[in-house]
């Protein structure tokens, strides 16, 4: 979906940034141009960074999974 239509500028683009690193919204209007022309996507931008920030927070924040290795029996005569 388009989040800035003034810089053509979709939630998936802001996601990436903050994949590579953005952790803020001056450095998406900096980096990407989001809310730089009439700023009404400004809101939406936000709340998309701040989702996609906390969803990264609670995936490092999660348990690890113990990897399982399942072993065939070993049968002796």
């Amino acid at each position: 979906m388009i989040v800035c239509v003034c810089n053509n500028i979709s939630d998936r683009e802001i996601r990436q940034a903050i994949e590579l690193g953005i952790t803020s919204m001056d450095e998406l209007r900096a980096d990407l141009g989001v809310a730089t022309c009439c700023g009404q996507c400004a809101g939406y931008a936000e709340e998309v960074l701040n989702e996609h920030l906390a969803a990264i927070n609670a995936q490092a924040e999660a348990p690890a999974i113990a990897e399982t290795v399942l072993k065939r029996p070993v049968f002796t005569a």
